[in-house]
């Protein structure tokens, strides 16, 4: 099954379970993959019917229409093979022989790669995404970019980079887009139109007359966002996006991050920082931890191990038991150990023994427990090691 077949698929059980504000996005998607003015016309009349509050029996039957409509186009069109966009070896920075210094960092990201930075403050995740755009140029290793360009002007708009802080624009948001789009090669006729789509698949709808002071920090990014989207990049590198979203507004941009880096005909590579650990950790391909500067792999076994013993069962908890009592109940578990951190015990065992095997023990201790996590496949063990 190709990559649009299934992707179409999930769209169909979306609409069947009413699913109705994701399936319009998908939509959008599948609308901007035509690359046809026609299908622009027609979602952003969807669009602007939709504005009108049909009756919920209307709507199924006219988005199942246009998606009948977006698969016979799409499903003879040919899906890109994911490429190599970025390889960095041995990539380092460093800004004098007593500050502080990035790397060895080593990646590699394909087109449709989403990769978290994760690590605490100060630990080098924006100025790696200062290299990785061309910002800031290494002091050793290798940096290479394995797509076409014309020059370094046509390499840096292929490379979007979008800080923390973004800086302020005038106007309203929708004429900015415009503005943007005339400056990327969209055609006069397309141009509204696709400003229009980019402004509806990230939830600007209803705020695309309004000024950069009238909106709040969370939607100052997503219009970053589209407006580096008008841009055609081949890679987005995104300073903590999640930093002034609540949860639900956080799951729905990692969404759309997902939904856009895996196009099967215009895949884009992700590059996104974060201290939202959990959730970056969800959709992400690959995550980077960064310590002092220095990757970590979560997945390295030592070299004692060499390979064959299995990676320890890392399991984070609350309980009310003091660590004395924790320790005496998980002593025949054969305890590597347990330690208090910020209010969570983390106990570590030996790789053979499962987390069934550990919920089991705390049934037959009768250990009270208000929230426990498997964590040792999550880079969250760095944070506490």
């Amino acid at each position: 099954m190709s990559k649009f077949q299934k992707q179409f698929d999930e769209v169909q059980d979306l609409l069947h379970f009413d699913d109705i504000a994701l399936v319009v996005k998908r939509i959008i998607d599948f609308t901007i993959d035509t690359g046809q003015l026609a299908f622009y016309k027609k979602t952003n009349a969807l669009l602007d019917w939709l504005d009108t509050q049909p009756q919920p029996e209307e709507t199924k039957p006219r988005l199942e229409a246009l998606l009948q409509e977006l698969h016979a186009e799409l499903i003879k069109k040919p899906e890109i093979l994911p490429q190599k966009i970025i390889i960095a070896e041995q990539v380092k920075k460093a800004y004098g022989p007593h500050s502080f210094a990035l790397g060895p960092v080593n990646l590699v990201l394909h087109e449709g790669d989403i990769v978290g930075l994760v690590g605490e403050n100060g630990n080098g995740k924006t100025t790696l995404l200062r290299l990785l755009c061309g910002e800031l140029t290494p002091s050793g290793g290798k940096l290479e970019y394995s797509f076409k360009y014309d020059n370094l002007y046509d390499l840096r708009t292929k490379l979007v980079y979008i800080p923390q802080r973004t800086d302020t624009w005038y106007g309203s948001m929708f004429d900015n887009l415009v503005f943007t789009a005339s400056s990327y090669g969209y055609k006069p006729e397309e141009n509204n139109l696709i400003v229009e789509l980019i402004i509806a698949r990230l939830g600007l709808r209803r705020f695309r007359k309004h000024s950069w002071k009238s909106l709040s920090s969370g939607y100052k990014m997503r219009f970053e966002l589209a407006r580096m989207l008008l841009r055609k990049p081949k890679i987005l590198l995104i300073d903590e996006p999640l930093a002034n979203l609540d949860i639900l507004a956080q799951q729905t941009v990692l969404e759309d991050f997902r939904a856009i880096a895996k196009s099967p005909f215009r895949p884009i590579g992700i590059v996104l920082s974060s201290q939202q650990l959990y959730e970056v950790e969800k959709t992400s391909d690959q995550v980077i931890f960064l310590k002092q500067g220095v990757q970590k792999n979560l997945h390295d076994t030592t070299a004692a191990q060499g390979g064959n013993v299995p990676n320890p069962l890392v399991i984070e908890f609350e309980s009310p038991w003091a660590q004395g009592a924790l320790n005496a109940a998980f002593a025949g578990l054969n305890l590597i150990s347990l330690t208090y951190n910020g209010g969570t015990y983390i106990i570590t065992l030996p790789g053979t023994v499962t987390v069934n095997a550990f919920l089991k023990e705390v049934i037959a201790q009768d250990i009270p427990l208000g929230y426990f996590r498997d964590i040792s496949n999550s880079t969250r063990r760095f944070f506490v090691s």
